[in-house]
């Protein structure tokens, strides 16, 4: 399993890291080209700037369900899942994330590889 700050080397890949409440905290520079997005329109804000509105209500129990149990399914394999440019458009990736307890608080990286071309 890679740690957080294994990811974020991931240069070429549009990475972001999130804290344990689901805000942003960083996003690289392909994140930003590939989804068109600045620092101060993601940092700062929650996961759902780029997760399609109908999947909003899942996302938010999956995420109460992790704070509760500390387990999850979707976590270290990759999975298949939309993603929303800045422009609205959605595109397919493959996400793969992961979560790390640094100092008593979790972190989650997420791993957004295109599909679509």
């Amino acid at each position: 399993m890679k740690t957080i700050e294994e990811i974020k080397l991931q240069a070429e890949l549009p990475v972001l890291v999130t804290d344990e409440q689901g805000l942003i905290i960083y996003a690289n520079e392909p994140f930003r080209a590939v989804f068109g997005w600045d620092d101060d329109e993601v940092l700062g804000h929650t996961l759902e700037v780029i997760i399609p509105r109908s999947f909003h209500d899942s996302h938010h129990l999956g995420f109460s369900r992790f704070a509760m149990t500390e387990q999850s399914k979707v976590l270290n394999h990759p999975l298949k899942l939309k993603a929303v440019k800045k422009d609205g458009t959605e595109i397919e990736a493959e996400h793969f994330i992961t979560a790390e307890k640094l100092a008593g608080n979790w972190f989650f990286a997420a791993i957004l590889r295109p599909l679509d071309a």
